[in-house]
């Protein structure tokens, strides 16, 4: 469907016409590098070719190659999207803004998560009507998955997923002026996967000066592969297709093949004698660095830009819960994850049993595999970033528990992104299996969530005292909200 009277704004690619949608003005599927095809899934994003005529902007586009992701017992439709949208020119940005605006508003780019092989722009959460309501211009991002995205090969650079996330800032730079937004003002901000592919690109000097506040969310500084466990995978995936490792022999192989590939990569041995799995098995793609993002901010990238970081409180329970493994956790299932992820499995487990003395089997499963995952990562970056005196860090811990799945979902990982976007009203996250549950939301978690994120980004102030390495404040988020000085002190000693 054509809409020729919608808004028609001009980009350096040629001229885009968008919708008028409620409050905010949408514009879908447009293009930020070329599409990648054959061999060009396997280099550095390129340019996009101009085209000449108005480009519709008004329907989803196609998004990254790849499977249909469940997870037990809970909805994740809204979060993960439909699945794979096929079509080649994929590498593109929604943008929604403000129906009428006469100035330069803050602009957000918000970078989706998915265990680095699934989600997309399409997904309903990322919906950026309650930003634009709120005077903000926001960007979501569509990247390279999986093997094309992350799979480390000779003779391709490394982390294109991350490359293609810095080439989308570099056309925001570029273009977002033309919709309204100041290029002087952007916020580079991602959840689970998008959070530690913005910790990485905090730490690129590629990056610098292309955005001057950071958002991360359920992220690791400490989540990227070593090259060698890298290579694990490399030979692993290598050895389904029966091709050698190298990415002129991976440039033949159609996308099908490679997403079907990526799905039997789960469960590999990632550790190594000097390093544990980062992602705790979770997924088998991560960004590949020699140097751990938490460690680059330490060593002053990433300084001048302000950072709003945390976690939600049961970030394991998502793991879990669904597929019937929290209630049947059992003394060896926790020693088991210890000893996966720690090099003192025992002093790990105590100290959590401390933390925790009324605590069953599956609370600390979950507590253990968060904190593998998402959380110890979070406070080392956290730290890192807060040594720099140049901007300010801002701690926080989503706490707001959900009822669903018989009230054992709690206040797992995604929780947050409702609230983030303002969009808990949606009626597929409600009900017993539905993320948010059969019960209702407090009536303002989602404006106060929503309205600090919007004043983060307009100010880098979200409104409650900077994390710092003497305090560690950290916004306690739930029907009450409460500041709190170093809240998980014992667990950040015990993988300090």
């Amino acid at each position: 469907m054509r809409h020729d009277t919608g808004p028609l704004v001009t980009t350096a690619q040629g001229a885009v016409r968008g919708l008028h949608q409620d409050a905010a003005t949408v514009f879908l599927n447009i293009p930020y590098a070329a599409p990648p095809l054959g061999a060009g899934r396997f280099t550095p994003p390129q340019p996009h070719e101009p085209w000449n005529d108005v480009r519709d902007a008004t329907v989803p586009g196609p998004n990254a190659p790849q499977s249909e992701r469940k997870l037990g017992e809970v909805d994740m439709t809204p979060y993960f999207g439909a699945g794979w949208s096929r079509g080649a020119d994929y590498l593109t940005v929604n943008i929604w803004r403000p129906t009428t605006t006469d100035e330069d508003l803050p602009v957000m780019v918000f970078i989706h998560g998915g265990g680095f092989v699934a989600g997309s722009t399409r997904s309903e959460l990322y919906d950026g009507s309650g930003f634009a309501r709120h005077g903000v211009v926001l960007v979501t991002v569509n990247y390279r998955l999986g093997i094309p995205g992350f799979l480390d090969l000779p003779g391709a650079p490394a982390n294109r997923g991350l490359l293609d996330v810095v080439a989308a800032l570099r056309w925001v730079r570029q273009n977002i002026a033309a919709f309204g937004g100041d290029p002087r003002n952007v916020t580079l901000c991602g959840q689970s996967a998008g959070a530690t592919i913005v910790g990485g690109v905090l730490a690129t000097p590629r990056a610098t000066g292309l955005f001057n506040r950071a958002i991360i969310q359920s992220g690791s500084g400490l989540g990227a592969f070593t090259p060698q466990q890298a290579r694990r995978v490399t030979r692993a995936a290598a050895d389904a297709l029966g091709v050698e490792p190298l990415a002129d022999a991976f440039a033949s192989i159609s996308d099908e093949r490679l997403v079907e590939t990526a799905g039997r990569l789960a469960g590999i041995d990632l550790r190594t004698p000097t390093h544990y799995d980062p992602l705790v098995g979770l997924s088998p793609f991560s960004l590949v660095l020699d140097t751990q993002p938490a460690m680059s901010v330490a060593a002053g990238h990433g300084g001048d830009v302000d950072l709003l970081i945390g976690t939600n409180a049961e970030e394991g329970n998502l793991y879990l819960v669904p597929t019937g493994n929290y209630a049947a956790s059992t003394a060896a299932d926790v020693n088991a994850l210890a000893a996966r992820t720690h090099p003192d499995p025992v002093r790990l487990v105590e100290t959590y049993r401390t933390a925790r003395p009324q605590a069953s089997f599956g609370e600390l499963r979950s507590a253990i595999m968060g904190d593998a995952a998402f959380g110890a990562g979070t406070r080392v970056l956290a730290d890192a970033h807060a040594t720099h005196a140049r901007s300010r860090t801002f701690g926080y811990e989503f706490a707001w528990r959900s009822q669903a799945v018989g009230g054992e979902l709690g206040a797992t990982h995604t929780m947050e992104l409702p609230f983030v976007f303002d969009r808990a009203h949606l009626p597929e996250l409600h009900g017993p299996n539905g993320l948010l549950g059969p019960q209702q939301p407090p009536a303002d978690l989602a404006s106060r969530t929503h309205g600090a994120w919007v004043r983060f980004a307009r100010t880098g102030d979200p409104g409650w005292a900077p994390y710092t390495r003497e305090r560690r404040t950290t916004m306690r988020i739930d029907a009450e909200w409460t500041e709190a000085d170093d809240p998980r002190s014992q667990e950040r000693q015990a993988w300090s």
